[in-house]
């Protein structure tokens, strides 16, 4: 298997090109994966347009979310045999911390990190895979690799909820709509969800959420406290934009509201709170991918939502083929889709 189908980013602002690539032999701590599927995350809508700053590793691969089979592991591997069915995730797990690996085409050195997924093989570094629950499909297992540890881990880590809390989510994308299905499967009640898209939240309607708010309402604040006189105990926010964590930080309670954010605002942007507000109770924090021990936390979560019967297919979208990837990136830009699914072909 040393010939690779993959996409490539030769240029900021530019589409993905295909090209066959070859790998070189493995180093330590490396895996090779047969890729069945991968996802798309914002993350990578954000680094083709160059707004997570300076790109020093172009030409390279991308996608951080998949699923797949280990083909073959490198030297000091012991996580992993060949056969072992895996999902890819840039949330750091159990073992070797390996060099992002280099590809070659066409006499060109083509850079890749710890993990990249938009290919239908890659090398992947130990750490950044987890096995697969048996019964759970190579296809809803992407969500495991990105949106459903950060959203549901954001719920099971970070914020301490019970049937009482009041939690309003902002953004659902990917990590808002795994927060609400956490949420859910956890029996909480008392969520409003706030997107400008009036399909993801007839989505969460369909899922039990009571309360949705249209965000292109000028009054959102007023709404929230009509649902929730004292503001929200919680708020998670992921739709991407400053505006939206000052948004957030607005609705919740002024004596002990916590809002948490799992958005990346383009890189330079600046938050502004009233320092008064945060004396007087409130609070706010980062999070970096649900603070999830993939190893320990995916089969949690999996168990989590079959016990509760929870729709997980609902939050993906029909297959797209890996030469499709520009098309796939435009709709989730758009919002013609919620999650794009990559299928490999082999």
């Amino acid at each position: 298997m040393s010939k690779i189908k993959a996409a490539v980013l030769f240029e900021l602002n530019k589409p993905l090109a295909i090209r066959t690539l070859k790998r070189r032999p493995l180093e330590s701590g490396q895996v090779f994966v047969k890729i069945l599927y991968s996802g798309v995350c914002r993350s990578q809508l954000m680094e083709v347009s160059g707004l997570r700053g300076e790109d020093r590793w172009l030409p390279h691969l991308l996608g951080h979310e998949g699923s797949g089979i280990v083909e073959e592991v490198g030297p000091d591997v012991k996580k992993f045999k060949k056969g072992d069915e895996v999902i890819l995730s840039w949330i750091k797990g159990n073992g070797i911390e390996a060099q992002g690996a280099i590809y070659d085409s066409d006499d060109v050195a083509i850079n890749s990190g710890k993990v990249t997924t938009f290919s239908n093989y890659s090398v992947v570094s130990e750490n950044r895979l987890t096995k697969k629950p048996k019964n759970l499909g190579f296809d809803t297992a992407i969500l495991f690799g990105c949106a459903l540890p950060t959203g549901a881990g954001m719920v099971i880590n970070e914020i301490d909820v019970n049937l009482e809390s009041s939690v309003v989510v902002i953004g659902l994308g990917g990590i808002g709509l795994s927060a609400i299905a956490m949420l859910l499967s956890l029996k909480i009640k008392n969520i409003i969800a706030i997107d400008i898209s009036a399909k993801k939240l007839d989505l969460v309607k369909g899922w039990g959420v009571n309360h949705t708010i249209d965000a292109s309402k000028p009054n959102i604040q007023e709404l929230v406290h009509e649902i929730f006189a004292d503001g929200a105990e919680y708020c998670i926010e992921s739709a991407g934009r400053v505006s939206t964590i000052e948004l957030g930080f607005s609705l919740i309670n002024r004596n002990k509201g916590k809002l948490l954010f799992a958005s990346h605002p383009p890189e330079g942007e600046k938050i502004r709170l009233s320092p008064h507000e945060l004396i007087s109770g409130k609070s706010i924090s980062g999070s970096w991918g649900g603070a999830i021990d993939p190893d320990r936390d995916i089969p949690i979560l999996y168990h989590n939502f079959i016990s509760a019967d929870f729709p997980l297919n609902s939050l993906l979208t029909k297959p797209y083929s890996l030469s499709d990837i520009n098309k796939a990136l435009e709709d989730l830009e758009s919002g013609k889709v919620l999650r794009p699914l990559i299928k490999m072909e082999h």
